[in-house]
């Protein structure tokens, strides 16, 4: 965060952004809402609960999102629970309850729904997690895993991958500083043109490709520099695109970074960081899109910022949320966003809905 923000937009050089509609719903928030370049919302949807708030616009313009699914469980970090899709006039067209789902669900193009879930390790494979803070396991004493499920439209599970069955767990050790309650902590689910789904796991700073058929992985990385990443995915170019948070590494201070990546080599093609790097840093959430014309729409969650920036790092468009919403973690309030995504005036989802 550079300065006391300003609510809105407080940069827009229109000659050098991508012009369109940017979508986001802030966490624990009521509403998802459709912006202007101007910063102006032009469309909403009323929320049934908000939870973690991951709001994307399917191809027939429809919202979906992963609200909150209620009860209480001992692991609160980015809870959904409840996925929903609502049409464009916000009635409710399809909804799946899963109290253990949190951070990230997707449509699939089959119709199907992926999601990520927590599940209880078994207690043989506690032994084998290493690292985060010695016995800070969640309060009913397990230690929680991910789960991938798949649901079709009748909400019956028809595949499911479980992390600690198909990963070597001793390998992949917790961040020193960080509970020993989960093993993993994925933040990220992407589904891939070929059906395998790439992970992203936040406290072992590792991301995976996992073969949906065989249920192996076949590819992976790891870096601690990363400081708990999230929203990796695959560009057009086949490079991968990442958010770097910068927690709990071994640098003197904290910064975010954003990082494409050439999944061959493993090295990093191109990287956005701050001149002034503590002016740029979101601890926890957050996410990066590269846009059509080049620019990437970068979400800085932690403190509810949007920004565009040029190849060069030139920030041309920039908005901060002015949504105030309870925090989920510390008792107070927060306008902490998960994600945010552009799309273009002709794009499906946009086209014929909105006046230009």
């Amino acid at each position: 965060m550079p300065h006391l923000p300003q609510p809105g937009v407080s940069i827009h050089k229109k000659s050098k952004t991508f012009k369109g509609f940017t979508l986001y719903s802030p966490i624990r928030g009521t509403h998802a809402y459709l912006l202007n370049m101007a910063g102006d919302v032009v469309h909403r949807w009323a929320l049934y609960e908000g939870g973690i708030n991951h709001a994307m616009l399917l191809d027939n313009g429809n919202l979906f999102i992963s609200e909150f699914g209620g009860g209480v469980l001992p692991v609160v970090i980015a809870r959904g629970g409840r996925l929903r899709e609502y049409d464009w006039d916000g009635n409710l067209v399809w909804e799946h309850v899963d109290i253990y789902q949190h951070h990230d669900a997707r449509r699939l193009a089959n119709g199907n729904t992926a999601y990520i879930a927590w599940q209880t390790i078994p207690k043989k494979v506690h032994p084998r997690v290493k690292g985060g803070i010695k016995g800070s396991t969640a309060e009913d004493g397990h230690i929680y895993g991910d789960v991938i499920r798949e649901v079709n439209q009748a909400g019956e599970v028809v595949w499911e991958w479980r992390c600690w069955e198909h990963m070597q767990v001793e390998k992949y050790p917790i961040m020193a500083l960080y509970p020993r309650e989960e093993f993993g902590h994925a933040n990220t689910l992407v589904p891939l043109a070929n059906g395998d789904y790439m992970i992203g796991f936040r406290v072992i700073n590792t991301i995976l490709i996992v073969d949906r058929k065989t249920k192996k992985i076949k590819w992976e990385m790891r870096d601690d520099s990363w400081g708990g990443q999230h929203d990796p995915h695959i560009l057009p170019n086949k490079n991968i695109l990442l958010f770097a948070n910068g927690q709990m590494t071994s640098l003197p201070h904290p910064f975010s970074r954003i990082l494409e990546i050439n999944p061959r080599t493993c090295k990093t093609v191109w990287e956005y960081r701050d001149k002034r790097v503590l002016n740029f840093w979101s601890p926890f959430i957050s996410g990066a899109d590269r846009l059509p014309n080049g620019n990437t729409l970068i979400c800085e969650g932690g403190y509810g910022r949007f920004f565009e920036i040029t190849r060069e790092g030139e920030t041309v468009w920039e908005y901060n949320n002015p949504y105030i919403t309870p925090s989920p973690l510390y008792g107070n309030k927060q306008n902490w966003v998960f994600r945010a995504h552009r799309y273009a005036a002709s794009s499906p989802q946009i086209r014929r809905r909105v006046k230009q």
